[in-house]
């Protein structure tokens, strides 16, 4: 056992968990109303706001997986730098529009959004059920990511002394979560970000003076990569172009169709608020940069494990105990914030779309907002028991579906906010043709997120979930071409073209 990492993380978890808990006096709101307790109060400024999204996006699975992609197999790792850079413009540009005509209409979730603009509660229903399909997986990996820095403590993987403090940190987290609802994660989120930012400026200076400056890193890691087997890429081969950038841009678009990330968004103030913060959150993507470099670091440290133990075993040897347990703390805390966003999302999707719509239609906020609640205790133990007893390889390969999966819901969200010229029968067939192409692609190749399409004698690698969404476009495309002939209409369009421009 780690003692003196042990007790640094101890006293920075605790001081996380009095915060959770005071959170609910922040701010102060109803919190029998879904409004205030899913979604703030839709009170967040700027500086809230960026580091919600912060925590929202880089998480502890992040910090834990993406340099352990780059110690395992290389350059092909380094796409989630891209990929976070493309989608601040695509923030910019887009989510604004999401954030008015919610704030119009009082949408909680994007499935409002898509049940007021298409007049579908069946298409609705489909983005609901793949929100949480897609966003129950990040919640278990985020335990993966917590997992990795308890054992790194003396813990363990396993048994008793492996599993009491995962279930401890997730009961916590799921009480404060339940008394103080998105206010909790939020405040969480500024501790949490400050505590990885001070990690990784120290990381960044203390390990490679350790290594012998960034040049031999790099030559170690060059080294290392060559002889793995089947031998790492240092530098990306022309073979791998199209895949590492349909990786880039698959995960850019899917990224703000997760729940997590659109209740982060709704949550703010001012649609201004959401423009500055795509101005100012590529401070992440930075960050990211530095993050991805630990796993050439841990190679070039002779670090001999498995994947995800990478950088704890990196940090162990290359820190003092003492930081250790600070940067582990950061990391842990980076797995509670998204987890506890993540079930709120999840569980503001089932309480309106679900419950309200189909179970209990003349439900009242308060009751609508106590489902909410109930679903997101529910959310947290069923991520918990399935990361306890099934294989951490499920979680993975079901949020690998997942990144597929929330695709597919793009064209009734994303180009909705912009038409209603898609016919909402002809949404929700491509919606299940993409879902069963990219299901199908993903199962063909064992669970690999990328896809050799045979096209006109060329085989072309590429991200699965952008195979299925192009499937998903064209099967929308013809099928509403098809309806409309045959005088197929979607019914009364809530919104306006004004409910996308409004401040207020």
């Amino acid at each position: 056992m780690n003692w003196s990492a042990l007790i640094v993380f101890v006293i920075f978890f605790v001081f996380v968990t009095v915060l959770g808990f005071y959170a609910a006096r922040w701010r102060r709101g109803d919190l029998t109303q879904l409004d205030e307790w899913g979604l703030g109060g839709r009170k967040f400024g700027t500086l809230v706001t960026w580091f919600l999204l912060g925590g929202d996006l880089y998480t502890a699975y992040t910090f834990i997986a993406v340099p352990a992609l780059m110690y395992g197999s290389g350059a092909m790792g380094f796409y989630a730098v891209p990929y976070t850079i493309l989608i601040y413009p695509f923030i910019f540009v887009v989510m604004p529009r999401l954030w008015s005509v919610s704030r119009k209409h009082g949408y909680v979730t994007a499935s409002d959004f898509v049940r007021g603009r298409f007049n579908s509660s069946s298409l609705a229903l489909a983005v609901a059920i793949t929100g949480i399909l897609a966003t129950m997986p990040y919640i278990a990996l985020q335990l993966v990511g917590m997992q990795a820095v308890i054992s790194a403590m003396g813990f363990g993987h396993s048994g008793l002394s492996g599993e009491l403090p995962l279930i401890i940190a997730f009961v916590i987290l799921a009480i404060y979560t339940y008394s103080s609802g998105l206010r909790a994660p939020a405040s969480i989120a500024i501790v949490k970000d400050i505590m990885i930012y001070i990690t990784i400026i120290v990381a960044m200076i203390v390990i490679p003076i350790k290594l012998g400056g960034l040049g031999h890193m790099f030559d170690a890691a060059k080294e290392a990569l060559a002889a793995k087997n089947p031998p790492g890429s240092f530098i990306l081969d022309s073979k791998s172009f199209f895949a590492y950038g349909s990786l880039a841009l698959g995960s850019a678009l899917a990224l703000f169709l997760y729940p997590h990330s659109l209740t982060g968004v709704l949550s703010s103030n001012h649609r201004n608020t959401i423009r500055k913060n795509a101005a100012i959150l590529p401070a992440y993507s930075l960050v990211l940069g530095f993050i991805t470099l630990l796993g050439f670091m841990a190679l070039a440290a002779g670090i001999k494990v498995q994947g995800n133990d990478a950088i704890p075993a990196l940090f162990l040897k290359m820190l003092p105990d003492w930081f250790n347990g600070f940067a582990f703390a950061a990391i842990a805390i980076g797995a509670l914030v998204p987890a506890a966003i993540m079930s709120i999302a999840s569980a503001n999707l089932f309480s309106r779309n679900i419950y309200r719509e189909y179970i209990n239609p003349n439900c009242t906020p308060e009751q609508e907002s106590k489902i909410a609640k109930l679903i997101s205790l529910i959310v947290k133990v069923g991520a918990l028991v399935f990361i306890l007893f099934f294989p951490k390889t499920y979680a993975i390969n079901l949020q690998l579906l997942g990144g597929i999966w929330i695709l597919q819901t793009f064209p009734a969200i994303i180009v909705g906010l912009y038409t209603n010229w898609f016919n909402k029968w002809a949404l929700v067939i491509g919606w299940f043709v993409g879902m069963a192409t990219g299901t199908w692609m993903a199962f063909s190749q064992n669970m690999a997120s990328t896809y050799p399409l045979h096209i006109f004698g060329a085989t072309i690698p590429g991200y699965a979930a952008i195979f299925a969404v192009i499937v998903n476009f064209i099967v929308t495309v013809i099928l509403t071409f098809i309806f409309r002939a045959m005088g197929m209409e979607n019914g009364g369009d809530q919104t306006t073209e004004e409910d996308y421009k409004t401040a207020s």
